[in-house]
């Protein structure tokens, strides 16, 4: 099989398409028919090389097709179905999984070490090896997964906008629903309202919380959380801080979701700060390999009072379920995907799509596949 894909050959450095080889499926594998695929700031890491990972590679982790073909031992998927991708696969009987806990799956020890799970390629390039980023590659127009790797959707939601719940929605929705939970009548800050953050204004706003706050320097940004459930909007985390406390006879925030593209320290320690006595920041943005260790703050306040910094991934569910929740939720005009979209590009100008990205542009951009 054929396919187009965009590609890193190093990091950091531009996306290439080329055409591709592509592995039929073997035993607990699926081929998919890519037809869309979300544009997120952990592609883009990789470009910048704040991240690092078996190269070459080709990107995307957060994407939508239709089964094509079925290896040996797949159960419950068959050629014609919608699958939104799950950048984590889930194994279903390790003891995250066991518990409800897929985004913490064992195999996820995999993701970045190059091959497939059985230590095989499945796509190549001139004879070479691609390692499938998140093992999905939502950037190919056709990719062999994992069956794992892909979560079953009714047929009749549009794919080009229920691709976001590969990553982006998932993530900041259960930033605030799981991580931080929200509670009716919270205060809760955002920290970056982009593909990640606007959904945690979304879920905090679901929940009841009285103020949602959305802090980031780009005004379209805060535009668009103002829509989206942002009862308030800031360009500083400062500025909303002593707002939270200003509604709260001082205390602060109950709730700090830090979603940054590119956390640091620094970022913690303010988002920390802001919150009150028993409050939570939740850590869902990546830093850079380039950060220094250490959070500048008061370990005596930590433990004095009684704060929680909680690391997030994937928004600490179970994508099994969790999207199909989504999409539950998209259906009955509570969860909004298609607001989420700025735009729209074909394979060809990933790397415009990228710049727009890191220049603010977008909420999310949406790789649209040529078959």
């Amino acid at each position: 099989m054929k396919s187009r894909a965009a590609l890193l050959f190093e990091s950091p450095s531009r996306w290439e398409v080329c055409e591709v080889d592509v592995d039929p499926p073997k035993d607990q594998e699926v081929l998919v028919r890519m037809v869309a695929s979300g544009l997120c700031h952990s592609d883009v890491h990789y470009n910048v090389g704040d991240q690092v990972t078996a190269m070459p590679m080709c990107g995307g982790h957060e994407g939508a097709g239709i089964v094509e073909e079925v290896g040996a031992g797949v159960t419950g998927l068959r050629p014609g179905d919608h699958v939104v991708t799950s950048f984590i696969p889930s194994c279903g009987h390790c003891r995250f999984c066991a518990s409800g806990r897929q985004n913490l799956c064992r195999a996820g020890a995999q993701l970045q070490v190059g091959p497939q799970l059985d230590g095989t390629y499945r796509m190549h390039h001139e004879g070479q090896g691609i390692s499938q980023f998140m093992l999905v590659s939502t950037f190919s127009a056709w990719s062999t997964v994992p069956k794992n790797s892909v979560v079953k959707v009714p047929d009749d939601v549009p794919l080009e906008t229920v691709c976001l719940l590969g990553c982006g929605v998932g993530t900041g929705f259960g930033s605030a629903i799981n991580a931080a939970n929200v509670r009716p009548g919270d205060t809760v800050i955002v920290m970056g309202v982009g593909g990640v953050g606007i959904n945690a204004v979304q879920g905090a706003a679901l929940m009841g919380a009285a103020s949602v706050i959305a802090v980031d320097p780009v005004p379209f940004k805060l535009e668009m959380a103002a829509k989206l459930g942002a009862t308030h909007t800031f360009a500083h985390i400062d500025e909303a801080a002593e707002f939270a406390r200003s509604i709260t006879d001082g205390q602060g925030a109950d709730s700090a979701i830090v979603t940054i593209d590119v956390v640091t320290g620094d970022h913690v320690a303010q988002a920390f700060y802001a919150v009150s006595k028993g409050g939570t920041v939740v850590v869902t943005g990546m830093a850079s390999i380039k950060e220094p260790p250490g959070i500048p703050i008061s370990v005596l306040m930590l433990a004095g009072y009684q704060k929680r910094i909680q690391g997030c991934l994937y928004g600490m569910g179970s994508p099994a379920e969790d999207i199909l929740r989504e999409v539950a939720l998209y259906r009955a005009g509570h969860l909004k995907l298609d607001e989420l979209i700025t735009a729209r590009y074909g394979i060809d100008d990933i790397n415009v799509a990228v710049e727009d990205l890191v220049q603010g542009r977008n909420i999310r951009g949406v790789i649209m596949h040529e078959h």
